[in-house]
């Protein structure tokens, strides 16, 4: 009676140990749909900031409007984050993914009717930008929102880790290569329209190979304890008990602060460079080591954190819902991220005369970006001090799945102990 009671109360406190643990191969092309899916919405919605000063010019319209294409991800994103955590908790991972491959794919045939002269004009043909970035950034949250929920319901626990940092990845290498990509594919404003027909590419690829090739909500055995009890919280539950989880508030503001700040500094990097003489290319004038090496370090430290802190997320919020924990966190990242953009624009100062400035869009000169960069480096600081001070946490989710592991060992040992009738 005492180890049946012991293992009562073990598994009041424990996951409740499944029959079986089983892993399947297909788990690993669920892990290349995200990671397309994922990198092909951060082109999307990176494909113009580079080109900044080109975009204008072959649309006619101002630098400001511009910034409001990859402003409208942040916005969007805000509300609709919400919506796309409760899809992912409540109605699935399959979902999703499906619902998150369309919405990138039309937006990203929406945006090729600006450039069909019988179909835009005058005014027009932005706001069939607009509105394709509009569909594209409505997809972001269910698909950024995936890499946790994808590699708790079909990885075993020693693959977790990996596949969440594999897929969460996907997305800055997506902002990199739009990085690289824009600048190259449009020397000119007129190559623009081949530059909307390449990044609708890997959209519809990544559409159709989540269409055809995902059917399953959840694997038919699940590869770990914790994935039996992945939707254990009601989504509004689940919320409450993130507001009154101090460390994950904090996780949230500062790792929340992080992306906001990558996200700006990402929009408004050609703006800020092409006052001090840089172009879309990157031809860097005196400063090319310290630029290079500063911009590696930004992004060698900004990027290792990021899966790091989606799996912190959901250990010291666990039992709370992987896409209910990181989707916080983003709707948090964003709304920091369109302070900071309307912000920093605000700092800039106009310059009336500078012979080294390759923007010449504005009557009333080039716009001096010292003072945002500097607000910019403070902030990050200030925060990167705040979370090392005062986060602590325990790993509830890694504790959970040692109890359960406990329990499982307890009750081998109890049926070996019963003598044979």
């Amino acid at each position: 009676m005492e180890g049946a009671e012991a293992a009562s109360l073990l598994g009041e406190r424990s996951l409740g140990p499944p029959a079986e643990f089983k892993t399947y191969r297909r788990r690993w092309f669920l892990l290349a749909v995200v990671c397309l899916l994922n990198c092909s919405n951060a082109m999307l919605w990176l494909t113009f900031a580079p080109v900044a000063d080109k975009t204008a010019a072959y649309f006619h319209i101002s630098l400001e409007t511009v910034n409001w294409l990859s402003m409208v991800y942040l916005l969007i994103s805000i509300p609709f984050g919400l919506v796309a955590t409760w899809v992912l908790d409540s109605v699935g991972l399959r979902c999703a993914v499906v619902l998150s491959a369309w919405l990138n794919m039309v937006g990203s045939i929406t945006r090729m009717f600006s450039v069909l002269k019988f179909l835009s004009l005058g005014s027009q043909s932005y706001w069939y930008l607009f509105i394709g970035q509009c569909f594209c950034a409505l997809g972001q949250p269910l698909i950024i929102f995936s890499p946790t929920k994808l590699a708790a319901l079909w990885f075993p626990d020693h693959q977790r880790a990996t596949a969440n940092m594999i897929a969460s990845m996907s997305n800055p290498l997506g902002i990199l290569i739009a990085n690289l990509l824009s600048p190259a594919l449009v020397p000119e404003g007129k190559h623009i329209p081949l530059m909307l027909g390449i990044y609708a590419v890997p959209a519809v690829t990544a559409c159709a190979l989540a269409t055809l090739g995902i059917h399953e909500k959840v694997p038919p055995t699940p590869p770990s304890a914790s994935a039996t009890n992945s939707n254990s919280q009601p989504f509004f539950t689940g919320l409450k008990m993130l507001l009154r989880n101090k460390p994950y508030i904090i996780l949230a503001v500062c790792f929340g602060g992080g992306i906001g700040m990558f996200t700006c500094f990402s929009a408004l990097l050609e703006q800020i460079l092409c006052e001090k003489g840089y172009s879309n290319t990157s031809r860097f004038r005196h400063q090319a080591i310290m630029l290079a090496i500063t911009s590696s370090l930004f992004g060698f430290f900004g990027f290792a954190i990021y899966p790091i802190a989606m799996e912190l997320a959901v250990e010291c919020s666990y039992p709370v819902g992987e896409g209910t924990s990181t989707g916080l966190i983003f709707v948090a990242s964003q709304i920091e991220g369109v302070i900071l953009m309307i912000l920093l624009q605000a700092l800039t100062v106009h310059v009336s005369e500078d012979p080294f400035s390759t923007c010449t869009l504005d009557k009333d000169g080039a716009l001096d970006w010292t003072t945002p960069v500097l607000v910019l480096a403070g902030l990050c600081s200030g925060m990167a001090c705040f979370y090392v001070i005062f986060f602590h946490t325990d790993y509830k989710r890694l504790r959970a799945e040692i109890i359960s592991a406990d329990l499982v060992k307890a009750e081998d040992t109890a049926t070996t102990d019963v003598p044979e009738s």
